[in-house]
């Protein structure tokens, strides 16, 4: 399976934000959108970095009252590891596990196309796994037990 048939499944909505946008402004768009990490795209689209949830609580911890004069380019994750559109999901599944990443950026021809998270993995496995057991289950015992 590619990491292709994964996005396929998914929203094409990308959230991102700008490195020159403030910490109050990535967890405003973080809290909006539901998600816990934002790819940071420069305004010609290129990806430099990726701000989670993470960074944020540290950068709060570390300064406190000038959280909110913070630019994202102050705390992002500078050059995030990623994946193209055309890799196998088990190695990037095993990227994520080695390096404890729960989101990697997807990269199609050196533009972002989306985010892969363990969650859309492991869902796309176990839809594709209970379809594998229902049609086994039909070839077997009949539609009666499928």
């Amino acid at each position: 399976m590619k990491v292709r048939d994964v996005i396929k499944t998914k929203d094409d909505r990308i959230v991102t934000i700008s490195p020159e946008a403030s910490t109050p402004e990535a967890v405003a768009r973080m809290v909006e959108n539901n998600i816990g990490s934002l790819p940071v795209v420069e305004p010609d689209g290129r990806l430099v970095g990726i701000i989670s949830e993470r960074d944020l609580m540290r950068e709060l911890h570390d300064r406190g009252d000038r959280f909110a004069g913070t630019m994202i380019r102050a705390v992002m994750t500078l050059d995030p590891i990623t994946c193209d559109i055309e890799d196998d999901v088990d190695a990037v599944m095993g990227q994520m596990s080695e390096r404890r990443i729960a989101k990697i950026p997807v990269i199609d021809r050196g533009r972002l196309v989306g985010i892969v998270s363990v969650g859309d993995v492991v869902k796309l496995l176990y839809e594709r796994t209970r379809a594998e057991n229902d049609h086994l289950m039909h070839y077997l015992y009949g539609p009666a037990h499928a």
